[in-house]
C-alpha cells in the first residue's frame, strides 16, 4: 500500500530534503512508525506520548485527522497525508 506523505520544510532535514515521501500502514500510527524506520527521528517531531503534537496538523486527503480518528485513522492505498506545523503570530 503506497501513501504519499507531504513533508513541511521544517521536517525535511529528516527526509534528506525531500518534499514528499512514500510510506505504508493500516493507520496513521503505522504510517508514522514506517516513516521513522526510514527517516529516523521524524516520528518524534510529529507525535508526543502517542498523540499528535499540539502544534502539528495532519491532513488525510485534505481532511484534518483530529476530526476523524486521530492517529488511529485508517488509510487506503493512494491516500495523501500532509503534515503541517501550526503557525502562530500576530501583533503583541
Amino acid at each position: 500500500m503506497a501513501i504519499e506523505v507531504r513533508i513541511p520544510t521544517i521536517l525535511r532535514q529528516y527526509t534528506d530534503g525531500q518534499k514528499a515521501v512514500e510510506g505504508s500502514g493500516e493507520t496513521l500510527a503505522d504510517l508514522f512508525a514506517d516513516l521513522d524506520s526510514r527517516h529516523a527521528g521524524i516520528q518524534a517531531r510529529i507525535l508526543d506520548g502517542g498523540q499528535l503534537r499540539r502544534f502539528v496538523n495532519v491532513y488525510l486527503n485534505d481532511e484534518d485527522v483530529r476530526f476523524l480518528d486521530g492517529i488511529n485513522t485508517k488509510l487506503s492505498d493512494g491516500d495523501n497525508v500532509t503534515i503541517l506545523p501550526a503557525v502562530a503570530g500576530g501583533m503583541a
